[in-house]
């Protein structure tokens, strides 16, 4: 067998054992995606009512609270961003920390210092591998989070707003179909009302027990719990989305690698059959050549 017929049977073997694993992602993250989209759809609704009650009180009421007042004069602002733990998923985790790193730059053009809350290796390492500082950081649990996690992650968050920190910002990657994945930013804390969210017209008469402060002090943390395990969600399944595009392309990719190796070892081949047919023609002409001289 030629050399050059010996290298292309050895990449057709290494593309197509490439092939196999890229197909499996494929498959594994296609099987994914119906549950991470059914978690979506069902924490939305509470996250979604959980910020219409925070806005109610902050509508109806006078009270002066962290969680509905914007600082005049901010300082320090928290920006969480979300990524993934694992690669192989196309441009998903770049095109967050992207996000990241554009909304850090328009806080710092306010004059805020900036203190960053990491989720999942990517965003991690590429923190440290820039000698970044990172002010909080969570791995593990990009592609399966659980209410715990964000717990975890809400408590850090909200610890910080009560203390020095004045805003928080958090960044993540909405799910818009199996073909779009949307990075966005957004600011969590304090919630702020659109012109079209707030209620105009003659307005009903709340009462809140004990007080409007009370109750927003109880809806903060879970304000803070339901928005980012959303976020994480929303993430999760432009994870999978991401992640099954990706492999999807690279297994057509193989296959067509595949096919156009097969036909420069089919070429490569029949140049070798012809050689071996051109020496042997050769080899009979010149023994017929000296049978002739020899008689």
């Amino acid at each position: 067998m030629g050399a050059q017929l010996r290298v292309y049977r050895r990449r057709m073997r290494s593309v197509k054992a490439t092939k196999k694993i890229t197909k499996a992602m494929e498959l594994i993250s296609a099987s994914r995606i119906v549950k991470a989209q059914q978690r979506v759809a069902a924490s939305s609704p509470y996250a979604n009512e959980i910020t219409n009650a925070v806005a109610a009180v902050a509508t109806y009421s006078s009270t002066d609270h962290p969680l509905t007042t914007q600082h005049v004069n901010a300082r320090r602002a928290a920006v969480l961003v979300i990524a993934a733990d694992r690669g192989m998923a196309g441009a998903y985790s770049n095109a967050a920390i992207k996000q990241g790193d554009i909304l850090t730059a328009s806080l710092k053009e306010r004059g805020l210092q900036v203190s960053s809350f990491l989720v999942g290796r990517k965003a991690v390492n590429f923190y440290k591998f820039r000698n970044r500082s990172i002010a909080g950081s969570w791995t593990g649990f990009s592609d399966n989070p659980t209410f715990e996690n964000a717990r975890e992650v809400s408590v850090a968050l909200t610890n910080e707003f009560l203390g020095d920190i004045d805003e928080i910002h958090i960044v993540y990657t909405t799910f818009k179909s199996m073909i779009t994945q949307e990075p966005v930013a957004s600011q969590m804390l304090p919630l702020q009302l659109d012109a079209s969210e707030k209620p105009t017209g003659l307005l009903p008469a709340y009462e809140f027990e004990p007080n409007p402060a009370e109750v927003l002090d109880s809806l903060l943390p879970r304000y803070v719990e339901a928005r980012v395990f959303n976020a994480m969600l929303q993430s999760a399944a432009s994870e999978h989305a991401a992640r099954r595009r990706a492999m999807k392309s690279a297994t057509d990719n193989a296959d067509e690698l595949i096919k156009s190796l097969t036909r420069l070892a089919n070429a490569a081949r029949q140049a070798e059959i012809t050689q071996e047919i051109s020496e042997i023609v050769g080899g009979a002409d010149a023994l017929a050549s000296a049978s002739a001289g020899s008689e």
